[in-house]
């Protein structure tokens, strides 16, 4: 019987839930606990407004429609993460440096920014078997601090202050790596996790991950709502509900706002008793009554053109004549050498553009004086013969 019985140790690590040899598992609150509804569909306005910004700025960098669509906010952590994307990425660590204190990480398939350099070279063949380089995640790292300097300057708007970004630094990580690399992945606390998907044209339809710490998004929510320490007080106040006080609470309501017109009125009326109404006749008596007399304007004739232009007359004038235009792509300036002929948009015989600093003003000819070359007019633009 006595082999039967339990130790004091034994019991001790029953109460304890087990050996104290052990980890201890982390358990973290509901979603709905850590973060409240409002806080939700404001990371998710912030996020909308932000990247649809990018989205515009990356379309501009690839010469591709891009789209990104509505994000979906939840709360994850690194260890949820590392179990569910076990592949490299590409991860893009963005601090801030002015306006908003912490920073955000952006999660990309290292496929998508292989085609992403691609695009932004001017390739239209696409191998994403190789291996990323430096150089397409120094160009990533460029793309996306272009991206999120705008998203920043939509962020200004709508924080009503200035918002600033570090230049962004990119590496090629799993999240087991990243739990020593990067500070936001090295913590076992809750994540904010904002999810986007994005579409550039019939080349790429995947997704971006946003990964932000949690007290980082409930301050960003903060600033948004215009709260302080004060206000996130006074949200926690319990205001009691029993029977009387809601009575109470009811009859304050009912009250009325006092009508500022009607006490204008009010006002404008007691004015009006107070006057003597028997002296009214003597007042009006004093008044004279004329009719207004204006001053006649004739025609004034016109000023002299040549008496005002005399004034600005030596104000030097830039004179450009432009021979034509062509447009190339970053690859094909690259492969340029000393020989290469550039074919442009003009025809031979096709009169030439003449601007005066940049405006468009004739056309003309190109003649030779002597062993210059010079431009004869032939052409006036008729929207500015009343300039020249």
């Amino acid at each position: 019987m006595a082999s039967d019985m339990l130790s004091q140790e034994e019991i001790d690590a029953l109460l304890k839930g087990g050996s104290t040899d052990e980890p201890e598992i982390q358990y973290f609150e509901d979603e709905d606990e850590l973060l409240s509804e409002i806080e939700i569909d404001a990371l998710g306005e912030i996020g909308n407004i932000s990247m649809g910004t990018a989205a515009t700025t990356l379309s501009t960098l690839l010469n591709k429609k891009v789209n990104i669509t509505t994000p979906t906010v939840s709360i994850t952590n690194t260890e949820e993460l590392s179990k569910e994307h076990k592949l490299p990425f590409v991860a893009i660590d963005v601090s801030y440096k002015e306006g908003l204190q912490g920073s955000n990480i952006l999660i990309l398939n290292t496929d998508d920014v292989k085609i992403i350099t691609d695009l932004m070279v001017g390739k239209d063949d696409f191998d994403v078997s190789r291996d990323i380089s430096d150089f397409e995640l120094s160009a990533v790292s460029e793309a996306m601090n272009q991206m999120m300097g705008s998203s920043s300057t939509s962020l200004s708007e709508m924080f009503f202050k200035k918002i600033d970004i570090e230049p962004p630094v990119s590496m090629e990580i799993t999240f087991e790596e990243g739990k020593e690399k990067i500070d936001l992945l090295k913590t076992t606390s809750p994540i904010i996790k904002i999810s986007f998907k994005i579409v550039v044209e019939d080349i790429i339809n995947s997704s971006i991950m946003q990964l932000i710490p949690l007290e980082f998004g409930k301050s960003m929510v903060n600033n948004l709502l215009g709260k302080n320490d004060e206000d996130e007080i006074a949200d926690n106040i319990v205001i009691p509900t029993s029977e009387p006080q809601r009575e109470l609470l009811d009859k304050v309501e009912e009250i009325p706002k006092i009508d500022q017109s009607a006490t204008t009125k009010a006002v404008n009326v007691a004015r009006t008793e107070d006057i003597d109404y028997n002296n009214i006749s003597k007042r009006e008596e004093k008044v004279v009554v004329q009719q207004p007399e204006f001053q006649s304007f004739g025609q004034v004739p016109p000023s002299s053109f040549n008496s005002s232009i005399d004034l600005i007359g030596d104000i030097p004038v830039e004179i450009t004549v432009e021979l034509g235009r062509t447009y190339k792509k970053i690859s094909e300036i690259l492969d340029f050498g000393q020989g290469t002929v550039i074919e442009l948009e003009k025809l031979v015989g096709e009169s030439l553009d003449i601007f005066a600093n940049r405006k468009y003003i004739a056309k003309g000819e190109v003649v030779v004086i002597d062993d210059s070359f010079g431009i004869r007019i032939t052409e006036i633009d008729s929207s500015n013969k009343n300039i020249i």
